[in-house]
């Protein structure tokens, strides 16, 4: 079982999703598989990110719903920004 580690961008990334619940429940879903497996299935596309990102991983948690986060120690994985395409990359 790994740790997760909110950041403070993350934080206010789920406040803005607050009341939203079906899209607080795939989160919770797919929080729960990366604190038991470190890992999501490939269902959810996970992948490494390049640029700002580099080093991150992402997953689609629903269409355009992603979830980034890093995982540089064995037993802690800090979750770095929850947000739709436009709202994480923006230009």
């Amino acid at each position: 079982m790994r740790i997760l580690k909110y950041t403070t961008q993350f934080k206010k990334d789920l406040k803005r999703i607050q009341n939203k619940p079906k899209k607080i429940a795939a989160l919770e879903k797919a929080l729960y598989l990366l604190r038991e497996t470190g890992t999501v299935p490939p269902e959810y596309r996970p992948h490494f990110l390049k640029g700002n990102y580099r080093e991150c991983m992402e997953c689609h948690i629903q269409g355009d719903f992603l979830l980034i986060w890093i995982d540089k120690s064995d037993n802690v994985i800090k979750l770095i920004r929850l947000g739709s395409h436009s709202e994480l990359f923006k230009r």
